[in-house]
């Protein structure tokens, strides 16, 4: 992936049972070089397994001198397993014509090829302690 900085797994008894891929983050406003993004996180259902995805993504960021660590979930989840993590939700946003349309009234906005557009979101992030 693009952009990619890292990616964990959690492992029960040799079997992968989640994974998060963490890179740069997508807005370029937040691109500063000291945030990471977590971009995606898959799991098999098992419980507490994204809360330790996002744990172990937040303290990777920090052992790799990142002060900020950022996602997104959409709007009706929870957030449940983000503040476990010590994630907190920073701001609600609008829904938009797809994930790829800026969110300046001037930006671009690109046909979304799967169709994930629509979709309000909640920006959350974690910051390291000075």
């Amino acid at each position: 992936m693009q952009g990619c900085k890292y990616c964990i797994s959690v492992v029960d008894k040799n079997e992968i049972v989640g994974v998060a891929m963490v890179g740069r983050p997508i807005a370029r406003h937040f691109d500063d070089g000291f945030t990471v993004e977590i971009n995606r996180t898959c799991t098999f259902g098992r419980e507490n397994v994204n809360s330790m995805l996002y744990g172990a993504a937040r303290r990777a960021a920090w052992a790799l001198g990142y002060t900020r660590i950022i996602t997104y979930t959409q709007a009706d989840e929870s957030g449940a397993s983000l503040r476990a993590a010590g994630f907190v939700l920073v701001r609600e946003l609008r829904e938009r014509e797809s994930w790829y349309a800026s969110s300046s009234p001037h930006g671009k906005t690109f046909r979304d090829p799967v169709g994930t557009g629509g979709v309000p979101r909640k920006l959350w992030e974690c910051v390291r302690a000075k």
